[in-house]
């Protein structure tokens, strides 16, 4: 899983290219902890396959609103609604606690609930679908068969791949690949 994006509602976007990867609570847990939307060591028994299927459902509704955003046409209304009213929910609460050898630390307070934490990707959603500057750094990645959407926070905002290790790697050999032939053609 890959935790590159720039806001946690993308990251979840992310989970489903190349593969499915919330495909049960095991794999929710990972990225739950990946995306630090649950400090480490915090106990996550009950993620099970209804939560996973709640976050299958708000990263179809995001990717619904961030294409639509991309593209320059109106939101889904029921995608909207749905996601508003997740993002109304409660977030998960925030506790210091000491750990072993006596520092401060990060726990959620009152346990782990599946509303809290969707609540919580559905408002970095809301809060980037809302901001003016952040929607104008929104890009979908020009790699070729690449469908991830990020943050362009480069300088100069002409970032043109999601990674430029992964799908910018690929354009580079593969343009190498293209002149060489060209050339050995000749």
């Amino acid at each position: 899983m890959r935790f590159d994006s720039g806001r946690v509602c993308l990251d979840l976007l992310a989970t489903c290219t190349p593969h499915e990867g919330i495909r049960d609570g095991d794999a929710l847990r990972l990225w739950l902890a990946g995306a630090g939307l649950v400090p480490d060591r915090t106990p996550l028994a009950r993620v099970g396959p209804d939560w996973a299927a709640a976050f299958r459902a708000l990263r179809a509704d995001v990717e619904s609103l961030v294409r639509a955003e991309l593209a320059g046409t109106g939101p889904d209304e029921s995608a909207l609604a749905r996601v508003n009213a997740l993002a109304a929910g409660p977030p998960p609460g925030l506790c210091a606690v000491r750990d072993q050898e006596g520092h401060l630390v990060r726990e959620l307070c009152g346990g782990v609930e599946c509303g809290a934490l969707l609540a919580a990707v559905a408002r970095d959603a809301v809060e980037l679908l809302t901001d003016p500057g952040d929607r104008a750094l929104l890009r979908a990645c020009a790699g070729d068969g690449c469908t991830r959407v990020y943050l362009d926070t480069s300088r100069g905002h002409r970032r043109r791949w999601c990674s430029s290790e992964l799908c910018g790697n690929r354009e580079r050999v593969a343009r190498h690949r293209r002149r060489a032939l060209a050339s050995g053609s000749r």
